[in-house]
């Protein structure tokens, strides 16, 4: 290792994190991962170090970790890539202290607050004229009675990550009057009263669902990739993507550059969006300020997004790049079940399974070139869904 050299600090090990140590590893720039819990990095030949810690769930006890790792093993200058929203939270409110040692990659709270709470995102769509789904934040049971009229409705947190670490799910569906007061006040005993949101569902499922992918910087973007979500899981609300296929969805650049030249967004950038089929607009859903889980689809299809910006943050030179259409990425350990569902329900048939495995580029962990981790993962997937979701 050339120890002269800038390399990366990844935190969190998990797929995403995966992908920016093979990114940036195979280039031949060192790469440290800081994880509370076992991964599939430390099993990377890519990955130069592997540090665990008690716990990166504590916004704090986040910060105070990665300064004490930067000083015992004097990464200063060095690139910060981290791979969940919390740590994108921490690194955003704290930004001046670990800008003292490190490059952070990550924008100030000014920036980052409007994709981290989803009421915000929302505000500052409709502000912009930027489609997204009905949404209300009703403080008590009589102000849900109005939206009796509108059910289905989804409850869903304005802070995911709240949400999804007391619940396992990305959101409930509420059917009947009975269950969307229900859910309420279920929603209300786990995250802040302030954070539960009603929305609209939009009709169709995960296919429905695009992405636009892009590194920002200086109120554009430098380099895109639009990605369909043809699996999901689970159905409706899905978790995660289990495949994903590159698209040309051209009405949905010009809003989500919209909304990120509004925030003034540096870095890597996830924008959601469904398409709604009764009027056939493009509404947003979310905006992820990180590596998202698919983000290895964007090399296969010529868009290498961690090393455009650690590229970008040490100052080497970069050229602007656009993805290839038609390229798949697969999650094999949460497609295998999703397509079985999919079979068992009709949802999917054989022939456009066939396909999309003609199309797949690449595993979310399983490489010719790097094959432990995938071996690990399947030793150690029923700890990482213990860790996960209980």
């Amino acid at each position: 290792m050339n120890r002269t050299q800038a390399g990366a600090l990844v935190i969190g090990g998990e797929h995403p994190g995966l992908g920016v140590v093979r990114s940036l590893g195979r280039r031949g720039i060192p790469v440290y991962v800081l994880d509370d819990q076992r991964c599939v990095s430390s099993f990377s030949r890519y990955v130069t170090r592997v540090i665990r810690v008690k716990s990166l769930r504590d916004e704090q006890e986040t910060i105070d970790a990665v300064m004490e790792v930067g000083e015992r093993y004097n990464l200063r200058n060095w690139v910060l890539f981290p791979t969940r929203d919390e740590t994108v939270a921490a690194f955003s409110r704290h930004r001046e202290r670990l800008a003292s040692f490190f490059r952070v990659t990550t924008p100030c709270w000014e920036t980052i607050h409007w994709a981290w709470d989803k009421k915000s995102t929302h505000v500052l769509a409709k502000r912009l004229g930027i489609p997204a789904p009905e949404t209300w934040t009703p403080r008590n049971l009589e102000e849900l009675a109005p939206l009796y009229s509108r059910l289905p409705l989804a409850i869903k947190p304005a802070v995911k990550e709240n949400f999804f670490y007391a619940t396992g799910m990305k959101a409930w569906r509420a059917n009947t009057p009975e269950e969307l007061n229900a859910l309420f006040e279920q929603a209300h005993g786990v995250i802040k009263a302030d954070e539960v949101m009603v929305q609209e569902i939009i009709p169709g499922n995960g296919q429905h669902q695009v992405s636009y992918c892009a590194f920002f910087r200086d109120g554009e973007a430098h380099s895109t990739l639009v990605a369909r979500r043809k699996r999901q899981h689970p159905h409706e609300f899905g978790r995660a993507a289990t495949y994903v296929e590159s698209a040309d969805v051209p009405a949905i650049a010009e809003l989500s550059d919209r909304f990120l030249k509004e925030i003034d967004y540096y870095g890597l950038v996830e924008v959601e969006f469904k398409q709604d089929p009764r009027d056939g607009q493009y509404k947003i859903l979310d905006v992820n300020a990180r590596t998202w889980g698919f983000h290895t689809l964007g090399v296969s299809a010529g868009v290498d997004f961690p090393y455009l910006l650690y590229a970008d943050q040490v100052g080497s030179p970069i050229t602007p790049c656009q993805g290839r259409t038609g390229v798949g990425w697969l999650r094999l350990v949460t497609d295998v079940p999703t397509v079985l569902a999919g079979f068992l329900t009709g949802r999917l048939g054989l022939g456009g399974y066939l396909q999309s495995l003609r199309n797949t580029r690449v595993e979310s962990v399983f490489s010719l070139d790097d094959p432990l981790p995938a071996l690990a993962e399947i030793v150690l997937l029923p700890y990482l869904i213990v860790k996960k979701y209980f």
